[in-house]
């Protein structure tokens, strides 16, 4: 597959190398190989979940349930590995069930009830909070098999297995976007709903399908968030929303849906770890990253904004 930067992608890969190179001159901790690897670690999990995120937002929606998720797939794996004796594969199996679910029943209640994702997602992500704190006791599960540990603390010679998941999501999410029809679809959707729909594509499928495709990688990045943990935590996640979603629109995915390729969701997410650690580094209060992350966010929204309103493109119609 040939991968093409635009101007847009290219200058946010050229931001990310600055900022690496920024972090470099103020902290010589920044580029000791042992930070850098805990930055890929910790980019693996929000990078994957902007996957599902990208194909989300290219159609116009939101995922606001992607924390929850995360502690969620989490619980419910640690204690059906722990307190009910499961085989772990099997366990991890019912993981990823609980994303897949989570988002089929976020697309339903859009196509059939008509709840806008954004409340029907709201109110998702407060239900499987509520979830993990109930099943668990609002207490952390240890006790996990190292197989399991491994998913989040190996490696692979010496790159990190989650990086290497990472790294399948995005070829694979690429290969979807680019290469199939549904892909494609999600990107004419995005761009033009009725349009999409007078085509004769199944457009409430479709809108099913991208929250699937979202719950699905969420809990993919809970089993490995699990694993670098090494317990079920129900109280991660708590920012992991809106941390993908500053990547996404960073990375150059409209918020109006139908642009943006995940070459840029990458830069995106790296620059978004690379800022949380960067100021880590720095010893910079965390109510300051909230700020810096609040205003990226802002940043990102004006720019795409602006450039539609350069480029006299109209919000898309919504069938």
């Amino acid at each position: 597959m040939k991968v093409r930067l635009s101007a847009q992608t290219l200058a946010i890969w050229i931001v990310l190398v600055a900022l690496i190179a920024v972090f470099g001159l103020l902290s010589s901790l920044f580029l000791r190989p042992t930070n850098l690897f805990d930055i890929g670690k910790q980019v693996a999990v929000e990078a994957i979940i902007a996957v599902g995120m990208t194909c989300v937002i290219l159609t116009g929606g939101i995922d606001l349930s992607v924390g929850s998720l995360l502690a969620l797939t989490g619980v419910v794996t640690s204690i059906l590995i722990v307190k009910s004796g499961w085989n772990p594969a099997v366990a991890v199996v019912a993981g990823l069930l609980v994303g897949t679910v989570s988002g089929a029943v976020v697309g339903l209640l859009y196509v059939l009830v008509d709840i806008p994702p954004l409340i029907s997602t709201l109110g998702m992500m407060t239900i499987l909070r509520g979830l993990s704190y109930i099943i668990s006791n609002g207490l952390p599960i240890y006790g996990l098999p190292r197989g399991i540990a491994q998913l989040g603390q190996g490696n692979v010679w010496v790159v990190p297995i989650s990086v290497v998941f990472m790294a399948a999501t995005y070829l694979i999410g690429a290969l979807f976007l680019l290469r199939t029809y549904p892909g494609r679809y999600i990107y004419a959707l995005g761009g033009n709903a009725e349009a999409t729909r007078l085509a004769g594509i199944n457009v409430k499928g479709l809108k099913i399908l991208v929250y699937i495709i979202s719950g699905l990688l969420a809990s993919f990045a809970g089993i490995i968030l699990l694993g670098r943990l090494n317990s079920g935590q129900p109280t991660v996640g708590e920012d992991t929303a809106l941390d993908v979603i500053t990547a996404v629109l960073l990375g150059g995915v409209s918020i109006f849906g139908g642009e943006g390729r995940l070459t840029g969701v990458l830069a995106g997410s790296i620059i978004i770890g690379v800022l949380s650690n960067g100021l880590i580094v720095l010893n910079v209060n965390e109510f300051y990253q909230m700020v810096v992350k609040g205003v990226v966010l802002i940043i990102a929204v004006g720019v795409d904004t602006k450039s539609r309103s350069l480029r006299g493109k109209p919000q898309p119609r919504k069938a």
